[in-house]
């Protein structure tokens, strides 16, 4: 009996789906989170009669066939790259894009890595780093004497130092844009690899033509809407009993078949 192993395969993509689900809940105040979606399609199917073909020798053909389905899989877990909300912090090297684009770090073996996390911090050394410690593209050095950092929208940084009017300008935040974010790679730590399937990075400066703009005392919020995920939760909760339940169906008959035979 099939109904056994289709629904076998319903219940594995339901808990495929609850995990993505339960992780999206658990990064929901994590900076700059992108909540994801499993996405499914449907298993071969088995042809026991195929639409189109003459129903005898030069006689009228089939309109209908039949094919009985096998299952479903799991096709991808995509991550859904919409803006989430901007959260006030006052810490002056904190920033936020305003639309699209990443920030470019360098991993520790020099590779371009990417965030959307910009609460940046500075090492000893005075460069600008991330929270993990990776340098932030741009090679900018906060000086330990200015008395007023400005991030202005277009990611220039400036410094203010004691009795001087004028400011210093320290460097340029640039961001990347991708043809296809969703197929970025998620490293963790809020860090993502580009890819083949993402495309090459297309860089260029915050507030030009198809660039974010930059909010200085601001950080990007979790995307996660705990409304919709709780809804979702539900529904896979619920996909996940139907399936069991034909599991248990497929079984009972199964036993009706066994003790009539004896």
């Amino acid at each position: 009996m099939k109904a056994l192993a289709i629904a076998a395969t319903g219940m594995t993509a339901q808990q495929t789906n609850l995990e993505v689900i339960a992780n999206n809940i658990a990064n929901i105040n994590t900076t700059s989170f992108k909540r994801a979606r499993a996405e499914f399609s449907d298993l071969f199917y088995q042809v026991d009669r195929v639409q189109g073909a003459p129903n005898r020798a030069n006689q009228a053909l089939v309109p209908e066939g039949t094919h009985i389905g096998l299952g479903v899989k799991t096709t991808a877990v995509r991550n859904i790259h919409t803006q989430g909300p901007l959260a006030e912090t006052g810490n002056k090297l904190d920033v936020a894009i305003a639309g699209g684009g990443w920030f470019q770090v360098e991993g520790v073996n020099g590779e371009a890595l990417y965030t959307r996390a910009g609460s940046f911090n500075t090492n000893a050394e005075g460069q600008l780093v991330t929270a993990d410690g990776y340098l932030v593209a741009g090679g900018i050095v906060i000086p330990e004497d200015a008395v007023e950092i400005i991030v202005n929208k277009s990611g220039q940084f400036f410094a203010r130092f004691d009795g001087q009017v004028q400011l210093e300008e320290l460097g340029q935040l640039t961001v990347s844009v991708f043809s296809n974010e969703a197929g970025l790679a998620p490293l963790g730590d809020k860090l993502f690899q580009e890819t083949d399937a993402s495309g090459p990075a297309n860089v260029g400066v915050p507030g030009d033509p198809g660039f974010g703009t930059v909010e200085q005392y601001y950080l990007e919020s979790s995307n996660v809407d705990p409304v919709k995920e709780i809804t979702a939760l539900i529904s896979a909760q619920r996909a996940y009993e139907m399936n069991s339940k034909v599991i248990k169906a497929a079984d009972e008959m199964a036993a009706v078949v066994t003790q009539g035979l004896r």
